[in-house]
């Protein structure tokens, strides 16, 4: 049993994601906004397996995540492709201090990147409306959210990276 969990562990983990996404535990939060979950996984399992890995499941999990929200209009799906493409592409270093601050920064332009993607598709679905300064209010939750990610990134990551790499390890 236990061989099983060692050789399934990233998927488990992957199935745990939607689970933190609906939570959303307010005690991990910054100003009602929480860190962006999908990148804390899918960071290291696209360092490991690769960009075509890291799009593929940056697919799998944007269709997941835009089915558990209650907004269809919008989607999560280009960002996280484009993160798991641009993550995949990074390689793996071998200083310890540089890797975990390496974590945050990257995950904070990943979360950068899909909060800018969702705000455009809001931007341009209501651009007939013409008032900009309804919209302010994002630009703060997208701040506080790349705050947020890069501060837990380095602390998540690593952790997860070991584990993936550990099981990758195994599996060869």
């Amino acid at each position: 049993m236990n061989k099983f969990f060692k050789k399934k562990l990233s998927i488990i983990c992957f199935i745990f994601i939607p689970i933190i996404f609906l939570w959303h535990p307010n005690w991990l939060g910054f100003l009602g906004v929480q860190p962006y979950w999908p990148l804390f996984w899918l960071l290291p399992w696209s360092m490991i397996h690769g960009s075509i890995n890291g799009l593929i499941f940056g697919l799998f999990l944007g269709l997941i995540l835009d089915s558990v929200t209650l907004d269809s209009n919008f989607t999560q799906i280009p960002g996280l492709i484009l993160c798991g493409i641009l993550f995949g592409r990074i390689k793996l270093h071998s200083d310890i201090l540089l890797g975990h601050f390496r974590y945050g920064l990257i995950c904070s332009f990943g979360s950068f990147l899909c909060g800018s993607l969702y705000f455009l598709q809001i931007l341009f679905k209501n651009f007939s409306d013409s008032n900009f300064l309804l919209f302010l209010p994002s630009f703060h939750n997208i701040l506080a959210e790349v705050f947020l990610t890069g501060f837990f990134a380095p602390f998540i990551c690593s952790q997860l990276f070991r584990m993936f790499k550990i099981t990758r390890r195994k599996l060869q």
